[in-house]
């Protein structure tokens, strides 16, 4: 039986606590905090200080400013980053390229908190490979799913997360939640398609939360998920009713790996 958690009921550790409120994090991270949960979000999945927790996709680094603190000491935090190095150039690969080199700086310059950070390079349908089969205690990714699946991707990575995770390990997904029929190219998926997904995979979905649920997202408009805060896609028109709105209604799933 899935077990549905509700927020109040997510306990969150002292360590990860102090992760989420440091310093270290910038204020302009920090006051997406209400919309994205991150304390009650990783706690969720399960996230302790001593494991081995990898990230898809970090972009700019919003969880990774928490995560690899909070793992620094004794856990183990690995960006699955952007290909930084790619065969050809154009638009898409410049972009990517530009956000994964920016990403390895931050980290570089931040080492004294963040602490030996590990990379492997994430880049379908080329590259999937995630590290070492059954070496990491969780796969983590946030908003990702879209990507993936506009370009017919998406099983690969659920498949090299299913790869790196040890036995009783998790995959944590959060994901803009669409509704029914509607396609990746708005930003929104299927949650039932995802749980599917993942079960293809070998995955079996652990637990869902509303924890990143928004009920006033009709996901309805003109440029998908987008138009949305933080990207504000329509730039000034309408502007304060999707700020109203706010971000996303998003799905919150923890899927573990039964050994086969």
């Amino acid at each position: 039986m899935v077990t549905s958690v509700q927020a109040e009921e997510i306990k969150v550790n002292d360590a990860l606590a102090a992760a989420v409120t440091s310093d270290f994090r910038t204020e302009s991270n920090k006051l997406r905090d209400s919309a994205r949960h991150p304390a009650e979000t990783l706690a969720f999945f399960d996230i302790k200080a001593d494991q081995t927790v990898i990230e898809l996709w970090p972009g700019g680094g919003w969880y990774a400013e928490i995560l690899a603190p909070y793992l620094a000491k004794n856990g183990q935090y690995v960006a699955a980053n952007f290909e930084t190095k790619p065969a050809e150039d154009n638009r898409q690969t410049e972009y990517y390229k530009s956000a994964g080199v920016k990403f390895e700086k931050w980290v570089a310059d931040n080492k004294a908190s963040v602490g030996n950070v590990q990379f492997v390079t994430l880049s379908p349908p080329e590259k999937f490979n995630l590290g070492k089969d059954n070496s990491a205690d969780h796969v983590l990714t946030f908003r990702n799913l879209h990507n993936w699946a506009m370009k017919g991707q998406l099983e690969g990575v659920f498949n090299a997360a299913y790869a790196v995770l040890k036995d009783g390990g998790t995959f944590g997904v959060v994901e803009h939640r669409a509704n029914v029929g509607m396609a990746a190219e708005s930003g929104y998926m299927e949650q039932n398609q995802m749980v599917e997904l993942a079960r293809k995979s070998g995955f079996e979905l652990l637990a869902s939360s509303e924890v990143n649920a928004n009920t006033k997202d009709t996901k309805d408009y003109p440029k998908g998920v987008w138009t949305l805060p933080p990207r504000l896609a329509m730039g000034d028109e309408d502007k304060q009713k999707y700020l109203d709105i706010g971000e996303s209604d998003r799905m919150t799933l923890k899927f573990i790996k039964k050994a086969k």
